[in-house]
């Protein structure tokens, strides 16, 4: 009795653990049905975004357009100057496709020479938009939505990737006149940082010290030498759009390096010129040295360069299974253009 009792107990458990089995395995393709549904829902998303940026309107390639009830005229005073920070060292020698680098950081500089002032368009390098695609020779075969920080790479390393990465900027933002260019790699930052005698900055994320024990949280560090390249370009590649994230860091930095080229300046007449020099063979421009002289100097008396000075691209960052990606917003991007590069006509 006592094992047919054992035994019809085993054949309940048996039983409920079946039916526990299968309610688990329920839930489960509850949640993958779910899960699926979201990452189609979600890649749906992304090709229409992509789709959107096929063939974008190029509304602000004329020198007179109409937005909002209004008319406004480019302003010719404004110069816009795209300036890449190229992720790798030494941009003396032109490279085959895909051996150049990529931009790992882009700046729009709207310079006003009528008032000598400057203002700085931040350009996350996760946008997707139409770049031009080379093969292993150069030879072009086409566009394709790509993400905009690879546009540099499909070049030759320097001028041609320069140009690749401005005809794709200056479509992203509608068809704008982008005037010139000025490209650095990596090596340009620690010397213009110690140039300046360091550039001191707050520490605001806790991955920084992971690179360099010297940059806890919370500290308040003057970065030298190669501190500034690791403060610039870390990024937590086990987060997501950190790459997006990482750009309040730029603006800190670049407030922090001006305002140590002031204190500089006020004691050496001679240190913008010095620091261009320092760093020839580390850019490629298409600008004379007065123009660029002429643009940093701009900077330099321009009051205060902080919060106001700057605006970043509006848009939204997206996760993806293998990548962030970073969508444009057009209808919220037309007033900063026109913000930074035109004027109102009656």
């Amino acid at each position: 009795t006592g094992m047919n009792d054992r035994g019809r107990k085993w054949k309940r458990f048996k039983a409920a653990a079946a039916v526990l089995g299968v309610v688990l395995l329920a839930g489960a393709a509850g949640v993958t049905v779910h899960l699926y549904r979201q990452r189609k829902a979600q890649e749906a998303e992304i090709a229409a975004r992509q789709h959107s940026l096929e063939e974008p309107e190029q509304f602000l390639a004329e020198n007179v357009i109409e937005y909002g009830g209004k008319k406004y005229r480019r302003n010719s005073y404004v110069k816009a100057i795209l300036c890449i920070g190229v992720d790798r060292s030494g941009l003396g020698e032109k490279t085959t496709t895909g051996f150049g680098g990529q931009s790992d950081g882009l700046f729009l500089l709207a310079q006003d020479t009528a008032r000598n002032t400057v203002k700085i368009l931040m350009i996350p390098r996760d946008t997707m938009t139409r770049i031009t695609l080379t093969d292993l020779s150069g030879n072009v075969l086409g566009k394709d939505v790509q993400h905009l920080t690879l546009a540099y790479a499909y070049g030759d390393g320097r001028e041609l990737s320069c140009e690749y990465t401005v005809e794709a900027v200056s479509e992203l933002l509608g068809g704008l006149t982008i005037d010139h260019y000025m490209a650095v790699d990596t090596d340009s930052i620690s010397v213009l940082n110690d140039g300046v005698g360091g550039v001191t900055v707050t520490i605001e994320e806790p991955g920084l010290a992971t690179r360099d024990p010297e940059l806890k949280l919370g500290e308040t560090v003057t970065l030298k030498g190669k501190q500034a390249e690791t403060f610039v370009r870390y990024r937590d590649i086990h987060q997501d759009n950190t790459a997006l994230f990482r750009m309040d860091r730029h603006q800190q930095y670049m407030e922090g390096f001006f305002a140590a080229l002031k204190t500089k300046a006020a004691e050496d007449d001679s240190i913008l010129i010095r620091l261009l020099d320092s760093i020839q063979d580390h850019m490629v421009t298409d600008m004379q040295k007065d123009q660029y002289l002429k643009a940093a100097l701009d900077v330099l008396n321009t009051q205060q360069l902080g919060s106001g000075d700057f605006y970043t691209l509006p848009g939204s960052g997206v996760t993806t299974a293998r990548y962030d990606e970073f969508y444009v917003d057009q209808e919220a991007m037309i007033p900063v253009i026109l913000d930074l590069f035109y004027r109102e006509i009656e």
